[in-house]
């Protein structure tokens, strides 16, 4: 059980008990998947609060800890049922507890210790086990039939925004609970934007067009990114995707547990360099991704944290030339000793509308 693991985190750091208020984490330990909830862990037990919105979904969903419905007020109820019992050290996740709410935890419970710890459960979040990595490939799914779905529908004369109007329509259509970010739509010299919005602008013959997509299912994200061309892109948009694509096969080939976020994104990173476009690929190799679509750890020049097994990650390249486009590759592995294993499917050679 989960909890187990969050009590043998206990121990480590010689606390009674923690108090886990990010929604994520919660729902990681116990299941629960509404929007107002806190879990109380000791090394004895483990108590669930949420307000009376959620009583049946909290006795539904629930696992591992005891639940309580006491309505709005939480920190009061946890309070006067003593369920941080009434002295000792208490860890607190600081780096999602604002100052205000630790003052309205210390003056709820005056004679505890708190202690920060932040980053508490991110190790054993990242660490996917095969239930979530199930759930992670059917939004993967998901989002691979709505790419093929889209090569029907992307034409000169459509707009950016119809596009990921469609985007949100087909994920929810196939079954998806939502999107797990606002998806990106960039044709053309929009595409050397690596974030923009999708705009009004008409796609146009000759464009290229980053498509950055993904959706939950089972709480679980999908993020994928493809980049296509509508009509004959030009030799220089070829060799472009090329050097992005070979950057990503790179990566994909050096990805494994045990390496640094650093190495495996110079794998990448030095692909496109020595092709003469270092400047161009302005945003780090990739990121976590699970509960949340944006998790730890980050795979970027700029950290040297090591990958742990069985966690994961994006694979996401790119070249961005300002006033002519843009071309980013994505997919979604999951770190083996051995390699990894890709749980995404959808073809990356450049299509050609």
């Amino acid at each position: 059980m989960r909890i187990d693991r969050i009590q043998e985190l206990l121990a480590t750091h010689g606390a009674e008990a923690v108090l886990l208020t990010f929604l994520p984490d919660v729902h990681w330990a116990v299941g629960f998947t509404g929007s107002n909830g806190l879990l109380i862990v000791r090394r004895d037990s483990a108590h669930f609060l949420t307000d009376r919105r959620y009583e049946v979904q909290a006795h539904q969903e629930v696992r591992g800890a005891e639940v309580h419905v006491p309505g709005y007020e939480l920190i009061e109820h946890a309070a006067k049922e003593s369920l941080l019992g009434t002295s000792g050290t208490v860890l607190f996740q600081s780096d999602h507890v604002s100052v205000a709410h630790l003052e309205k935890l210390k003056a709820a419970f005056p004679d505890v210790i708190w202690l920060p710890a932040a980053a508490f459960l991110t190790g054993a979040v990242a660490q996917k086990d095969p239930s979530e990595i199930e759930q992670m490939k059917a939004a993967q799914h998901i989002t691979e039939a709505v790419f093929e779905h889209l090569l029907g529908l992307i034409r000169p004369g459509i707009t950016e925004r119809e596009v990921a109007a469609e985007i949100v329509y087909q994920h929810l259509r196939g079954g998806a609970e939502r999107v797990s970010f606002d998806p990106i739509v960039a044709a053309g010299p929009n595409g050397a934007l690596p974030h923009l919005r999708p705009t009004i602008r008409t796609i146009q013959a000759g464009d290229m067009v980053v498509i950055d997509m993904g959706c939950y299912v089972d709480g679980y994200a999908s993020d994928m990114t493809r980049t296509l061309a509508v009509s004959e892109p030009g030799a220089e948009a070829r060799r472009v995707y090329q050097i992005v694509r070979d950057a990503q096969q790179r990566a994909l080939d050096s990805a494994r547990a045990g390496l640094t976020t650093k190495h495996l994104d110079a794998a990448a990173r030095d692909v496109i360099e020595q092709a003469g476009y270092g400047e161009a690929f302005s945003h780090s190799l990739g990121h976590g991704i699970g509960l949340q679509v944006h998790e730890w750890p980050r795979v970027s020049y700029l950290t040297e944290d090591v990958l742990p097994e069985n966690a994961a990650v994006t694979i996401e390249p790119g070249i961005y030339l300002p006033d002519k486009f843009g071309v980013r590759i994505e997919d979604v592995i999951v770190l083996r000793a051995e390699g990894h294993e890709n749980l995404t499917g959808a073809p990356k050679d450049l299509i050609v509308l």
